[in-house]
């Protein structure tokens, strides 16, 4: 019989190549006789440019060349987020320059590049750019930005605002005025800093006999960044091949299409010869793009048993120096999944996002669905707590029932599948939460700082309906998926040929799935938004169903019988009743010489939403503030999984980026408008010794959007993982008065509140 790979959890294919390093990274490529490229970058957050005199550069031995935004910025134009104006009540659609002109705008702006022999020579020569500024007044706080009389970045608009928009649904006002409590609550959602594995990296070579450009990128949407390329400097996009390698993490953030992606092949072309930039982790910390960042002022409205009647809510992002790339949708994201797992179909939601001196949020683990778990979850627990309810029964009490799905949310969201109160009640038990509560009780009577935090969450997923997985079968048997959905650590490689060789029942050695190569898979749009088994997986499934089709077909043809009568099982092709008249898999690719081939544009059926329950215990020293972080139950359901053992590592690296979150993360910036936070010496990452063995499952509601039912696990647990450790931090505190802390939860931080409560 044939092995049934699909359900299983396989240990992922791309590994050994990984593990030993024989995969090249972008820094990794070999160019002949390249050029190093070093960027020279403000060190102010908010300046003037005065002058440039790059003549001290020029003079350093094996400094090629040195170029300003007066040299190239009018060859490419203005960089603008590729969102339409249509998608807000308003919109400021500032862009940005490849190299800034006249001001910059953050700190670690781009403000000039310097092309050398060597790497050190290229930094030696970006030292020696005498860069003369005006500093001017800065603001990194969204709120403060929005303020009358606030610097403004850009002083030709008039204000901060970047886009604003406002929905409502149902009688607000008249909800709080029957209220029987009303809750009102200030949270904030800190900026993050991505830290992905490998900094940002792009290499460049141009044939000028062929007029043909290759790039190599370490970016998430590889077909997307070739054409933005291809745009920028007037090329057919056939005439760039763009090839990831090995991508070192994304999380989003690699996403856009930076300066340094469009000055490596814009100065190949131009100096007719290679260029390579690696950013240092430092240009990395400063100048890819940040995460989160949000505040909300929300009201709640409900009755005495605790039931939501209306909430009232505004959300003010920080989007940073200007439109970044799809950074001001995030807000807007985050307004749109506000009611999370709750029937709340009286709201009020603004949303308006702020420009500021800092450098651009973009897409960040979960973008704008972890910020709105964190403030729909937050005042969950705030109002349980007004209410004296226990933490699970106030959302058990709210919960969507099972039978209203597919369910619209009064933002317009269908959700289209979920059992809320199933999945909360699976992570009880796993968690015994009884037994916690009681644990916990003896351990306050005896004067410990001990916190239960439950959260739920669900999430929009899926984005973008279509994506390439062509299936084309060799006439050896070989089965090559050419998918556009570009690995970043996924699993890609594993997970679609598990499904390409169960459906065509063949052995999984015989799959290959090639990405993150625009010449050899002819589109695609990319990995993002736990995209990739819903999109890329179920196409490739798609056109593997229509290659078994023609097999089957090939197989009638060979066995001289009508393809009706074919049975395709154990990998062999027989006629029905006759099992021993039979040919394989091989006998078939053979005859069919290169034919067994489906390219079909498959499309998608809408947006998925996967939802879990999350249960944290936590303890809090008293003496220092510190918390640790005892034990972790997630139950995620994002439908029916495809391979276990991937999704567990996805939910393990979500939980660890959201804890991080929730106790030691954070970018801060003095009032000038410096980062603060630029190293890992500064900046607090979770370690392995900080986090438990987490205790990880799932139940399964699947999607009637998706063949096998499928919906994403990419972004759950991050989502899911700060609330859960904020609600057990604040309940281990609750005994002492402290009702609500902002993030990150660090050591100082609940320290100081303990102080300050003691002394009360």
């Amino acid at each position: 019989m044939a092995v049934q790979h699909v359900g299983r959890p396989l240990k992922r294919l791309e590994d050994p190549g990984l593990i030993t390093g024989s995969d090249p990274y972008v820094a990794d490529v070999r160019l002949e006789n390249p050029l190093a490229m070093a960027v020279v970058r403000s060190p102010y957050a908010h300046a003037e440019i005065r002058a440039i005199d790059a003549r001290a550069a020029t003079k350093i031995p094996g400094v090629v060349a040195v170029f300003t935004g007066s040299d190239l910025n009018a060859e490419i134009g203005v960089l603008h987020t590729p969102l339409p104006p249509e998608a807000f009540d308003s919109m400021n659609r500032q862009g940005h320059p490849l190299l800034a002109e006249g001001r910059v705008r953050h700190a670690g702006e781009p403000v000039a590049v310097v092309l050398a022999e060597d790497p050190r020579i290229a930094a030696d020569g970006a030292e020696a750019v005498v860069v003369e500024y005006a500093p001017l007044p800065a603001v990194v706080d969204p709120e403060a930005a929005l303020e009358p009389g606030s610097p403004l970045i850009y002083p030709e608009s008039g204000s901060n605002v970047a886009v604003r928009l406002k929905r409502e649904k149902g009688d607000v006002d008249g909800a709080f005025a029957r209220a029987a409590v009303v809750l009102e609550v200030k949270l904030v959602n800190q900026r993050v800093i991505p830290f992905a594995m490998e900094p940002r990296a792009c290499s460049a070579v141009w044939d000028a006999r062929a007029g043909k450009l290759t790039v190599w990128g370490d970016t998430q949407i590889p077909h997307r960044m070739r054409d933005q390329i291809a745009g920028a400097l007037g090329l057919e996009p056939a005439r760039v091949h763009l090839m990831t390698a090995r991508v070192g993490g994304g999380f989003g953030a690699k996403v856009p299409v930076y300066s340094e992606d469009l000055l490596v092949p814009l100065l190949a072309r131009k100096l007719g010869r290679p260029v390579r930039w690696n950013a240092t982790r430092r240009e990395d910390v400063l100048a890819t793009g940040h995460g989160r960042d949000m505040r909300c002022h929300a009201r709640v409205a409900a009755d005495a048993n605790g039931r939501i009647l209306g909430l009232d809510v505004k959300i003010i992002g920080n989007v940073g120096y200007c439109l970044y790339h799809v950074g001001a949708i995030l807000p807007v994201l985050c307004g749109q999944m506000i009611t999370g797992c709750y029937d709340v179909q009286t709201a009020r939601v603004e949303v308006v996002a702020a420009f500021t001196n800092t450098m651009g949020t973009v897409p960040y683990r979960g973008a704008g669905r972890p910020e709105a778990a964190y403030f729909i979850e937050r005042a969950m627990n705030l109002l349980g707590d007004r209410l004296g309810l226990d933490p699970a029964e106030v959302r058990r009490r709210n919960f969507i029932p099972p039978d209203r799905f597919p369910y619209t949310t009064m933002m317009g969201n269908a959700y289209d599948s979920g059992d809320y109160a199933r999945t909360l009640d699976h992570a009880l038990a796993r968690a015994g939460y009884a037994a916690l509560r009681s644990r916990q009780e003896a351990a306050r009577r005896a004067g410990r700082l001990v916190g239960v935090g439950v959260a739920c969450y669900v999430e929009i997923c899926g984005f973008e309906d279509d994506e390439v997985s062509d299936v084309v079968v060799g006439d050896d048997g070989r089965v090559t998926v050419l998918t556009g959905s570009a690995s970043h650590g996924q699993g890609h490689e594993t997970a679609y040929a598990q499904l390409v060789a169960d459906e065509l029942q063949v052995p999984i050695e015989m799959v290959t799935v090639v990405h993150g190569d625009t010449e050899r898979v002819r589109n695609g749009v990319g990995t993002f938004g736990s995209r990739s088994i819903a999109r890329g997986g179920m196409h490739a499934l798609a056109n593997a169903k229509q290659v078994r089709e023609q097999a089957r077909r090939t197989a009638a043809g060979l066995l001289e019988a009508a393809p009706e009568d074919i049975v395709h099982e154990d990998g062999r092709f027989h006629v029905r009743g006759v099992p021993d008249r039979a040919v394989t898999w091989w006998e078939v690719a053979a005859k069919a010489g290169g034919g067994l081939v489906s390219r079909q544009d498959v499309q998608g059926n809408g947006t998925l939403f996967p939802f879990g329950a999350h249960v944290a215990v936590v303890e809090v020293d008293r003496e220092t503030g510190r918390v640790r972080l005892e034990r972790y139950v997630s139950v995620d359901d994002s439908g029916f999984l495809v391979n276990p053992l991937l999704a567990q590592g996805q939910v393990h690296g979500g939980l660890a980026q959201g804890i991080g979150q929730a106790l030691w993360e954070g970018a801060a910036f003095d009032e000038t408008g410096q980062l603060l936070t630029s190293t890992l010496m500064d900046y607090a990452l979770p370690k392995s010794d900080d986090l438990p063995s987490f205790e990880n499952d799932h139940t399964r509601t699947l999607s009637p959007r998706t063949a096998l039912g499928v919906k994403g696990i990419g972004e759950s647990a991050t989502i899911g993982s700060t609330p859960a450790i904020a609600n057990a931090v604040l309940d281990a505190l609750r005994p002492l008065g402290i009702t609500h802390l902002d993030l990150p939860l660090t050591p100082a931080k609940i320290w100081a509140a303990i102080r300050e409560a003691i002394a009360r």
